[in-house]
């Protein structure tokens, strides 16, 4: 029955992705919308910009970021992780401002030994502050196909999506003193790089630099959100048909969708700095004695 039922989530999940894919999806071709600021040699681009991969040797990782900056909005990649020894790697995706007091917004995937997990590690950073680290393993081999990773990002919410299920929230509660992503523009990036110093059980186990490259693919990345120019935070932000994003629909979670979220922290959810009151001596960040969704 729990099989069952976590299948239909599954479903769901990727029936909502699919209708919104159909309605919303934006053309992408990497030339023109992305670029690489580490490591180009371990670039490939293929099928006219609309696939790529990014890899890692023992001389040099790769990085790319989207050319344009974004304030909300929604930003997918599929993807298909290593396959194999993994250890020690760290694929990331993720959105980012810059400076000190920058917003980050973060999808990484450490890699393991072959026949263990992969750890799906995110965080988000408000004003230069992190430290809100929640970990999950996968439901699914993440390096047997593609899978659709989304930051969905508006003035309520910004949430977490794997193949159209909802693995995190964090709300908008700037009314409790609370620090929200909602005044710097950010751009996308991925990258591959060395993480054996912490990446995988703590950085006991290392890269086996005989399984080089270490190579991440990806595929129908979609950058569905609204481009940023100075000054334009009140476009961004304004309940207009034309910014999707800020439509009631998008401003917090659906009664399915916050089951299918429950279903993935009860199940698969490894790591929540909520309850981690031992490394933050006793109490617990603002948000966390707040509604989730």
């Amino acid at each position: 029955m729990a099989n069952f039922r976590a299948l239909l989530l599954v479903v769901a999940g990727l029936v909502l992705l699919v209708s919104e894919e159909r309605t919303l999806a934006a053309d992408f071709n990497f030339y023109r919308d992305m670029s690489c600021y580490w490591g180009p040699q371990n670039l490939a681009v293929w099928n006219n910009g609309q696939n790529f991969a990014l890899s890692l040797n023992n001389i040099s990782g790769c990085g790319i970021q989207s050319r344009n900056q974004f304030l909300y909005g929604s930003i997918e990649m599929q993807i298909k992780l290593v396959p194999g020894n993994s250890a020690g790697t760290v694929t990331t995706y993720y959105m980012s401002s810059t400076g000190d007091k920058h917003d980050e917004i973060d999808f990484e995937f450490l890699g393991n030994v072959s026949g263990q997990p992969y750890i799906i590690h995110t965080n988000i950073y408000t004003q230069g502050v992190g430290n809100r680290e929640v970990q999950f393993y996968p439901w699914f081999d993440p390096t047997a196909a593609f899978h659709n990773y989304t930051i969905h990002w508006n003035p309520s919410q910004v949430v977490w999506f794997i193949d159209g299920i909802p693995i995190r929230v964090f709300r908008n509660y700037q009314r409790y003193g609370i620090a929200f992503p909602n005044q710097q523009a950010m751009r996308a990036y991925s990258s591959i790089w060395n993480g054996d110093g912490w990446a995988t059980r703590g950085g006991l186990v290392k890269i086996d630099w005989n399984n080089a490259p270490f190579t991440a693919r990806y595929q129908q990345v979609n950058l569905r959100a609204c481009p940023y120019w100075q000054g334009s935070t009140a476009q961004c932000s304004a309940s207009t048909p034309a910014n999707w994003w800020t439509s009631p629909a998008y401003s917090k979670l659906s009664y399915a969708q916050q089951g299918q979220l429950m279903w993935v922290r009860s199940k698969y959810m490894i790591y929540d700095y909520c309850q981690d009151k031992k490394r933050f001596n006793g109490k617990t960040a603002p948000e966390c004695s707040l509604p989730m969704y």
